[in-house]
């Protein structure tokens, strides 16, 4: 039932699941799966692990950027039918670009601290093996002739070497931070730190991206993956050192949060696991384009009345090696609390599922640490990043 209420309601997540994920092209181990049966079990699971009556459900808001194909037509309605939920229960997507599923958690804790939602699913999913990144553009402008003008708009590959250029990190340094996503990644499953955070879809038991065994020295033989004669024309300074191995995969794979008011939780039976405290979104520059989580985290902290020294637990999206170590170098965050348990980098980056994912690990991480805070950071493409503070209960 709504509650519309006069005053202000606190917004904790009860529940947060998500797949493992997969290599996001043709042979992945979610190749054959529809996005909206592989984003279903993420809902459905919810159900199961909270035991909570789909019904009660205000609001299924869910991330997709490949909106197009098998994920267009408002795909997070068609994922709420397909976990079986009843016809009254509707659903939204949103594109924030990367940080999609983040931003519908921001929306679904806002829609509760307004008093507009009591129960409300904030999810994401992706599937890159059947729909590849870019496709929705269709090869078309998407910016327009008057950003054109304004802007000398570049791939996201060539800002992230712009970005290593600019804080003078290293080839050694990216490749080095790579190996230890991989490292911490192996490690968490090996010791079944994942078993809580994830639901299975068919025999997939790991996140398919994860090399247990790489290192440093073998990603340093990966030769540069967007060098062209065009770029270095364009910028003949770079040296080029952003490589398939110090970049996220693509990937296959979704996530499900579970929001609720306290009265809510309460009155249900839920037990809250985290309070939302404190959420921002900013934009940055469009070329360096993947610098905006240095001002977010900023302003994110600025809202919460905290420093960089009160997080417990940093998740930041490892689009690439170079953009998570520019924002540890302009935040001073202490290395070992960041992605403890690896990042995309390893785990892997299924777009609009991301923000969702980094959430579940954020949120087992809190508890298995018995850490009180912990930020989750996400750049995106045109400038912008997504900054969430969660207070674990």
């Amino acid at each position: 039932m709504l509650a519309m209420a006069t005053t202000s309601q606190t917004a904790v997540i009860v529940d947060a699941v998500r797949t493992p994920l997969a290599k996001g092209k043709p042979g992945g181990a979610y190749a054959e799966i529809h996005p909206v049966d592989l984003h279903s079990t993420v809902l459905a699971a919810l159900v199961e692990r909270t035991g909570i009556d789909p019904a009660a459900v205000d609001d299924v808001i869910s991330g997709a950027v490949g909106q197009v194909g098998e994920q267009s037509g408002n795909t997070a309605r068609w994922a709420a039918l397909a976990a079986g939920f009843p016809e009254s229960v509707p659903g939204v997507t949103v594109d924030r670009q990367c940080g999609s599923s983040q931003q519908a958690l921001h929306f679904a804790a806002q829609g509760v601290i307004a008093g507009a939602y009591d129960v409300v699913i904030a999810s994401g999913v992706e599937s890159m093996s059947r729909i590849p990144i870019g496709s929705q553009t269709l090869g078309k402008n998407f910016a327009g002739t008057k950003v054109s003008e304004r802007y000398e708009l570049i791939p996201q590959g060539i800002s992230a070497e712009l970005i290593a250029d600019r804080w003078n990190l290293s080839r050694a340094q990216l490749d080095e931070f790579s190996a230890e996503s991989h490292d911490r990644a192996a490690t968490a499953w090996k010791n079944g730190f994942f078993d809580a955070q994830v639901t299975y879809v068919n025999d997939l038991r790991t996140d398919e991206t994860i090399r247990p065994d790489t290192t440093a020295e073998v990603l340093s033989g990966l030769r540069p993956a967007f060098r062209s004669e065009h770029w270095e024309q364009r910028y003949p300074d770079l040296d080029w050192r952003v490589t398939a191995g110090n970049s996220s995969p693509v990937n296959d794979g979704a996530a499900a949060v579970l929001v609720t008011s306290e009265e809510a939780a309460t009155r249900l039976g839920l037990r809250p696991r985290a309070r939302v405290h404190s959420f921002a979104v900013v934009g940055d520059d469009p070329v360096l384009m993947l610098t905006g989580i240095i001002p977010a985290t900023r302003k994110v902290l600025t809202r919460a009345g905290l420093t960089i020294n009160d997080i417990d637990v940093f998740e930041v999206n490892e689009a690439f090696a170079s953009v998570v170590l520019a924002w540890q170098a302009e935040t001073g965050a202490d290395p070992a609390k960041v992605n403890p348990t690896g990042g995309a980098i390893a785990i892997g980056h299924p777009l609009g599922g991301s923000g969702a994912r980094l959430m579940t690990t954020l949120l087992h991480n809190l508890e298995q640490t018995g850490g009180r805070y912990g930020l989750q950071v996400m750049c995106e493409a045109g400038g912008l990043a997504n900054a969430t503070i969660v207070e674990r209960i």
